[in-house]
C-alpha cells in the first residue's frame, strides 16, 4: 500500500526526492522476487502433499515391487547366490571400465547415507518397532524393481569409448522411448533432488557436530566443502569420487556393523523378545483395535521406500556406467544393493534403539535417541562415534549424488564447462547446507525425487519385458555352464 501511494507521488512529481525513488524501486524488486519464490514455495508444496502425503507414490512403488516379484518370479530369492558370484567377480568385467563391485559401492553410497539413521529413528519414534518390518518386506519387493530398471539403463546406455559408459533413465526415455524432452524433465528433477540432499547431508554432518561438542558450524561446513571439493576436483585416471567410495564405502559399513554386532552379542537374549515384538507390533499389537494399525505400515512403507530408492531410477545412473555385456547381471547387483541399504543397514539402526534400556532412552527422540540408545550400549564413546558414522554417511552421499548429477548434466551437455560449473555449486550447497537448516531444501528433495519416481516408473513398466527377457537368457546361460 505504502509502495503504491509513493509510486502515485512519483508520477506527479509531488515532493518526492531520487533517493525515495530508489528506494521504492528496490522495494519493488524485492516484492516482486518474494511472489515468485512464494509461488515456486507454493507448487512444490501442493506437488509434495500430492505425491506424498496422499500416499500415491507409495501406492505406485509397491504395486510396481510386487508386479515385477512376481513377472520375475522372485529372482531376488531364487539367484541370490548367483548375485554374489557376479559381485565378486569371475574375470568377464574389462579392466578398462568401472566393475560391478564399485557400481555397488557407488549405489550403496546414495542409498545408505544419513537417512539410515534419522529416517530409521524417526520410522520407529513414531511407528513403533512394527514399522520395521514393513521395511524389510518393501525392500524384498523392491529388489524386483532395481532389477528391472537397472537392466534396462544397461541395455539402452550410450558408449563414450573403450570401456567406458553414460546412461540413465533419461538415455532409456531418449533411446527407447524417443521422447528426449521427457528425458531433459527427468535430468532436470535429478538435479532438484540432488542439490536438495547435498544440503541436507551437509547440515546432518554440521548438526551432529554442533550439538555434541558446541563447534561453529561455519567452521565445520567449510571442513566439510573442502574434502568434498579436494575429491570432486581431483584428476586421475578413474574418476576420483569412484575411488574415494571404494574406500569410504566399505570402511563406513564395515566400522558401522562392527558396533552393531557388539551390541547384539551384548544383548544376545533380549533377541528372541525384540524379533517377536517387531512382528507382534507390525500388525499393530496392543494398538490393533485402535485402528494405528495403519500408520505403522505407512511408516514401514514410506521409510523403506526412501531409503533404498528403488523405482526412483536413481540407480540408473550407477548400473549404467559398468563395464559389463549381460544387462542382467548388472541389474542383479543393484536388487543386492537394495538389501544391504534395508535388510542391512536400516536393520542396524533399529537394533541399536530396540535393544537400548527403555529406562534411559525414555522420552529422548530424534537423532539424540540414537545417540543415547548407543551411549547406553558402549559408553561414553557412543556421541564420538555417531559424529563419525554420520560424516561417514554424509559424505558419501554427497559424492554419490555429485557422481549421479555429472551424469545427469551430461544428458544435456557434454561440455566440461558446465561439468566444473555443477562441482562449483556442489561446494557452495555443501557449504551453504552446514551453516543453516532451511527445511524448504527437504521438500525441494522430495519433490525432486517425486517427479523422477513417477517418470521412471511410468516409462519402465511398459517395457519391463525387456528386461524380463535378459533374465531369462541369463538363467539359460547358467543352467548351461552348471550342466557343462
Amino acid at each position: 500500500m505504502y509502495i503504491k501511494k509513493y509510486e502515485q507521488k512519483i508520477f506527479l512529481f509531488e515532493g518526492v526526492n531520487l533517493h525515495q525513488i530508489m528506494l521504492i524501486y528496490k522495494l519493488r524488486k524485492i516484492c516482486q522476487e518474494d511472489i515468485v519464490l512464494e509461488s515456486i514455495r507454493t507448487v512444490i508444496d501442493f506437488v509434495n502433499n500430492l505425491l506424498w502425503g496422499k500416499n500415491i507414490l507409495v501406492v505406485m512403488l509397491i504395486g510396481t515391487a510386487v508386479y515385477f516379484t512376481f513377472k520375475t518370479r522372485f529372482m531376488q530369492f531364487r539367484l541370490f547366490g548367483d548375485i554374489i558370484k557376479i559381485l565378486k567377480g569371475n574375470g568377464e568385467e574389462k579392466k578398462d571400465g568401472i566393475s560391478s563391485l564399485e557400481t555397488f559401492f557407488l549405489g550403496t553410497a546414495c542409498r545408505v547415507g544419513a537417512g539410515n539413521i534419522s529416517g530409521v529413528v524417526a520410522a520407529v519414534s513414531i511407528g513403533g518397532p512394527g514399522a520395521l518390518f514393513w521395511m524389510w518386506l518393501v525392500a524384498l519387493l523392491g529388489a524386483a524393481t532395481s532389477f528391472v530398471e537397472s537392466s534396462l539403463a544397461v541395455m539402452y546406455r550410450t558408449k563414450i569409448k573403450k570401456g567406458v559408459y553414460q546412461g540413465g533413465t533419461p538415455w532409456i526415455i531418449k533411446n527407447r522411448l524417443n521422447m528426449k524432452w521427457l528425458g531433459a524433465i527427468y535430468v532436470l528433477a535429478s538435479i532438484i533432488c540432488y542439490i536438495g540432499v547435498i544440503q541436507v547431508m551437509s547440515n546432518s554432518v554440521t548438526e551432529s557436530v554442533v550439538s555434541a561438542y558446541g563447534f561453529d558450524s561455519k567452521i565445520i561446513a567449510v571442513i566439510l566443502a573442502i574434502v568434498v571439493g579436494l575429491i570432486i576436483f581431483g584428476k586421475s585416471k578413474k574418476d576420483k569420487i569412484i575411488l574415494a567410495l571404494n574406500k569410504i564405502v566399505p570402511i563406513m559399513a564395515v566400522m558401522y556393523l562392527l558396533v552393531v554386532i557388539y551390541v547384539i552379542i551384548t544383548n544376545i537374549t533380549g533377541i528372541p523378545a525384540m524379533i517377536g515384538n517387531i512382528f507382534y507390533q507390525a500388525f499393530g499389537g496392543k494398538e490393533f483395535l485402535g485402528g494405528t494399525v495403519g500408520g505403522i505400515i505407512m511408516q514401514g512403507v514410506r521409510r523403506g521406500l526412501f531409503s533404498n530408492e528403488a523405482g526412483s531410477g536413481n540407480s540408473n545412473y550407477a548400473a549404467a556406467v559398468v563395464d559389463i555385456e549381460e544387462p542382467a547381471k548388472q541389474g542383479m547387483v543393484q536388487a543386492l544393493g537394495v538389501f544391504v541399504d534395508t535388510l542391512v543397514i536400516c536393520s542396524a539402526t533399529a537394533f541399536v534403539i530396540l535393544l537400548a534400556d527403555t529406562k534411559v532412552i525414555n522420552g529422548f527422540t530424534g537423532m539424540t535417541l540414537f545417540q543415547e540408545s548407543l551411549k547406553s550400549h558402549i559408553g561414553w564413546i557412543g556421541i564420538p562415534f555417531t559424529v563419525i558414522v554420520l560424516f561417514f554417511f554424509s559424505l558419501s552421499t554427497i559424492l554419490g549424488v555429485t557422481y549421479y548429477g555429472k551424469n545427469a548434466i551430461n544428458f544435456i551437455s557434454t561440455k566440461p564447462v558446465i561439468k566444473e560449473i555443477y562441482h562449483i555449486i556442489v561446494v557452495l550447497m555443501v557449504y551453504i547446507g552446514g551453516i543453516e537448516q532451511n527445511f524448504f531444501v527437504w521438500s525441494l528433495a522430495d519433490f525432486g525425487l517425486g517427479i523422477m519416481t513417477v517418470i521412471n516408473i511410468i516409462c519402465i513398466i511398459p517395457i519391463s519385458g525387456e528386461a524380463l527377457n535378459e533374465l531369462k537368457k541369463y538363467e539359460i546361460k547358467l543352467k548351461n555352464n552348471k550342466r557343462a
